[in-house]
């Protein structure tokens, strides 16, 4: 349980310094950002402690800020890059590929490019569940004004 509280106020910072970082000047958007990277911080090591691998906990991590910035977006009349970009900072595989360049430098190149793979299946991860989530809200919201312009279309009248 504390690492779950202490992985959701490392992210929940983490988000926060990059969104003052990106000139996010508006408090509640700001405190929103970090929250939103706070609780995709959470949803990654709760993945990990259910026994998920790294790569399964970075997608369902990534879909649950993805999810969560699309409506405080629409909530806060803002673009939502500011609260997935602000939020998708802690989950970059900085340390993998931290690694992968060290292994480079030690002239170990089957275990750099074993480190390479894992980043770029990580960030791929990312990119996929960011992409989920973001078309099928668009199809959402299409569905729905379509199904409101038919509604307004086709009222029926009352005798």
């Amino acid at each position: 349980m504390d690492t779950l509280f202490i992985a959701f106020i490392g992210s929940f910072l983490a988000s926060l310094g990059f969104g003052v970082l990106f000139n996010i000047q508006d408090k509640k958007k700001l405190f929103f950002a970090g929250l939103n990277g706070g609780i995709g911080g959470f949803v990654y090591e709760l993945c990990l402690a259910l026994r998920l691998t790294d790569i399964e906990a970075n997608f369902f991590a990534a879909l649950v800020f993805t999810l969560m910035a699309e409506i405080l977006a629409r909530k806060m009349k803002t673009p939502v890059t500011s609260f997935i970009v602000c939020a998708l900072i802690p989950l970059v595989p900085g340390g993998t590929m931290y690694d992968m360049m060290i292994e480079i430098i030690t002239s170990d190149p089957y275990e750099a490019l074993a480190l390479f793979l894992r980043t770029l299946t990580i960030a791929g991860v990312l990119a996929l569940s960011i992409l989920i989530i973001e078309t099928l809200t668009a199809l959402f919201y299409s569905c729905l004004r379509k199904g409101k312009d038919y509604a307004k279309n086709h009222k029926r009248t009352i005798r």
